[in-house]
């Protein structure tokens, strides 16, 4: 069986393993890429069908990053969910098409979230 595959970008080393380790502990196949820059190349590298991108990053934040992801034919459709300590959690979810969660990220909700985006690639 394929596990999912899921992209997570954050310039924070530890929150990337945490939200990592989750995952994988979850049954996903996960990258953690650190630099913002790299993470196209690494995207094309590992072939996500999920990208989880920090917002506030140095070099090109999460809308830079998810816009180049957009722009590439590959991942023009793949969901993209924004992880990040700019909103509280009583203002995480939808906002218009874009998707957020609240840092510290609620695991239960991180899991939730996942398994409805990718619901028959779920671990």
């Amino acid at each position: 069986m394929n596990k999912a595959k899921i992209l997570i970008v954050d310039d924070d080393a530890k929150i990337s393993s945490l939200l990592g380790l989750i995952l994988r502990r979850n049954g996903y196949d996960v990258r953690e890429e650190n630099r913002s820059f790299a993470a196209l190349a690494t995207a094309r590298d590992f072939r996500p069908q999920l990208a989880l991108l920090d917002v506030d990053m140095p070099g090109k934040d999460g809308g830079s990053v998810a816009a180049e992801l957009a722009a590439d034919r590959e991942f023009a459709h793949m969901p993209v969910v924004f992880v990040t300590s700019l909103v509280r959690p009583n203002e995480a979810g939808m906002h218009g098409s874009a998707r957020f969660l609240s840092k510290p990220v609620d695991v239960s909700i991180l899991l939730a979230t996942v398994r409805e985006i990718l619901p028959s690639l779920a671990a």
